[in-house]
């Protein structure tokens, strides 16, 4: 065998068992495995999972917070406008491949080996778009990155844009994107959906339209995408960013659309950093929450993925790419604390979103699927989701792509010290 990790604890299981890899894929697992190999990792009784995969990431605005000015409301029509600064600043994005090379591998340390990343192309010269495909390869080692061909300003509130659109899936971009709710009115907005379906039908892509990130109950986009979904064959293909918008319904219209989207397929995207953060900015006491009806949603088995969005920049200046801290917050927010829950939220980090991402039959611990891992400080699901502790152990096709050593903390008992252990045993 070329890898051997021992001692791994699965999320499904207590008992320890080993993995062997061979040529990049998993060979066998089973406890106290009578095999040798090149290399051994021993993961201690520590959890063992799936890569984690952040499937919505806005990486030519990561790391801009404050260039060329803060948002100072920390809204976001002021974040919007902040970005349009800096494209007029910056056309020519010359720090844009540090930045976002930066911010991939704060990500890929924590454990996410496939990204989703939304890349502007309402830019005649398209330069984000031709440096995010250079990066995507550069980086192909240690993440598996796929491109959003993504309209900011509009597919038909912006000139030319269904033009750089094609361009840029003629360049390489890997989906097709699109933001309704940003048209001038409702009918733009309808017929901006069946741009963005046209554009996947002449080039076979999948679709990932942010979609209805508002508080206005009246926005009701989610439901032509998914109707077209349906009538156009592009079940299990079309995923839709943040939804907001149905936090806000009313609940009879609520069900009736997640009837519809279940019949559609359709992958949903929650952005907890920037949807607590953006949303209700228009509310005085109380205040809604934002973030899309991901509970429900859940129940109504419609696949729920979390994404990070933002890492420090115009529309949310805080974050580290840190998926386990995404699924934490989403636990809160959505009430999501039940046991059987917490686990869910896991999975809207790993499992689900590898439907979403399009990679579900070759994702996962499993003999003969590609050997992707991540080993954490913790011995359970609920641990890691408390502590979001270091990713110990990253490996991508049987080989190390980042490692961490964990903090430690004492506790001065006189002359005597102790070491505290947060995991919970």
């Amino acid at each position: 065998m070329d890898l051997i990790v021992r001692n791994a604890r699965l999320a499904d299981g207590d008992e320890l068992v080993d993995l062997a890899v061979r040529a990049g894929t998993f060979a066998e697992i089973g406890p106290r495995l009578k095999l040798s190999a090149q290399t051994e990792i021993d993961a201690g009784g520590n959890l063992v999972c799936p890569p984690f995969i952040d499937p919505h990431l806005h990486l030519d605005a990561a790391l801009t917070a404050g260039i060329p000015r803060y948002n100072i409301s920390g809204s976001h029509p002021e974040g919007i406008q902040v970005w349009c600064e800096y494209k007029k600043a910056y056309p020519q994005f010359e720090d844009f491949k540090d930045r976002a090379r930066r911010a991939v591998e704060w990500e890929v340390a924590q454990g996410t080996l496939y990204i989703r990343t939304h890349i502007d192309i309402c830019d005649p010269s398209l330069t984000a778009l031709k440096y995010m495909l250079e990066l995507r390869e550069e980086m192909s080692d240690i993440v598996d990155i796929q491109i959003v061909a993504f309209p900011q300003d509009g597919i038909l509130s912006y000139p030319k844009a269904p033009e750089l659109m094609r361009e840029a899936l003629m360049l390489g971009a890997d989906l097709v994107g699109g933001i309704p709710h940003c048209e001038w009115t409702r009918e733009d907005g309808v017929e901006s959906v069946g741009v963005v379906y046209a554009l996947a039908e002449e080039f076979d892509r999948m679709i990932d339209v942010h979609c209805d990130e508002t508080d206005d109950d009246h926005s009701r986009f989610l439901e032509v995408l998914a109707s077209q979904a349906i009538k156009r064959g592009f079940q299990n293909r079309v995923s839709a960013g943040h939804t907001t918008a149905m936090h806000s319904y009313n609940n009879a219209y609520a069900f009736k659309l997640q009837g519809l989207l279940g019949k559609a397929g359709v992958n949903i995207i929650a952005n907890p950093f920037d949807n607590t953060v953006l949303q209700a900015r228009f509310d005085t006491y109380p205040k809604r929450r934002g973030i899309t009806r991901v509970k429900e949603l859940l129940a109504a088995g419609i696949n729920v993925s979390l994404g990070h969005d933002s890492i420090m920049d115009p529309w949310y200046p805080l974050g580290k790419g840190d998926m386990l801290a995404a699924a934490q917050l989403a636990i809160h927010v959505c009430h999501m604390s039940g046991f059987d829950e917490m686990q869910q939220m896991f999975d809207t980090i790993t499992v689900n979103s590898a439907k979403t991402f399009g990679i579900n039959d070759s994702y996962g611990i499993v003999p003969g699927r590609r050997a992707d891992l991540v080993i954490l400080d913790a011995r359970s699901v609920l641990d890691a989701l408390r502590l979001c502790p270091a990713r110990l152990t990253v490996v991508k096709a049987g080989r190390v792509v980042a490692e961490t050593q964990p903090s430690q903390s004492r506790i001065q008992y006189g002359a005597e010290s102790k070491v505290v252990d947060y995991r919970k045993d």
